[in-house]
């Protein structure tokens, strides 16, 4: 029998005024939107993350996670996508799906500006809050792109972040229903979306 071949990734480029604000961020969350392309400091990127409640729970000393931030870059790429965690070199499932990633040692958040810009701002805060911790997870030695066969919905530091962007999400009183599309990424099939919403406590609707 043929082994299955990953699904193709499709990456949408949001389009101008197509999201709905449905549920408001922190006030202290404003993200600069008139960002141009190239690599800036992150926190000048995310305006007020620093000030936000999830940014004072991540693991780890408080001093050492706010340097980590300060020498952390936001990349701002033009074209489709959302958000993701630079690596070293392009995983091989990754480059077979069909997308090639920035590729950096540095600690780089690599954003496509239609997200940043067009997005629901909820969206762009609960990325920014997953991919920081993905960032924090590197910092402590952890395989964020692990070259062992684990399904993405299966890999400790997924459901981590994920469940933590969840948990904040929850307190600002964002439901279910909304969490569903959010975590309904497109490289995955449906069997295994099933499993991530179930590894991170959220309900299948």
């Amino acid at each position: 029998m043929a082994k299955a071949r990953p699904p193709r990734v499709v990456l949408p480029e949001v389009p101008a005024g197509g999201a709905r604000e449905q549920y408001p961020v922190p006030r202290e969350f404003r993200p600069d939107t008139s960002t141009p392309p190239g690599r800036h400091p992150l926190l000048k990127v995310f305006v007020g993350f620093e000030r936000t409640v999830p940014f004072r729970k991540y693991p780890g000393d408080d001093r050492e996670i706010r340097a980590v931030a300060a020498r952390t870059s936001a990349e701002i790429v033009e074209g489709p996508g959302w958000m993701y965690v630079a690596p070293p070199k392009t995983p091989p499932e990754i480059r077979a799906a069909g997308f090639r990633m920035v590729e950096t040692p540095k600690d780089v958040i690599v954003v496509s500006r239609s997200h940043l810009v067009n997005s629901p701002r909820m969206d762009v805060y609960l990325d920014i809050v997953h991919e920081f911790l993905h960032i924090l997870q590197r910092k402590q030695g952890r395989e964020i792109w692990p070259d062992r066969k684990i399904a993405y919905a299966d890999r400790p530091t997924e459901i981590e972040a994920y469940a933590f962007a969840v948990a904040e999400a929850r307190r600002l009183r964002v439901p279910d229903r909304y969490l569903r599309e959010y975590l309904r990424v497109t490289w995955i099939r449906k069997a295994e979306f099933l499993r991530l919403l179930r590894n991170v406590g959220v309900t299948p609707g």
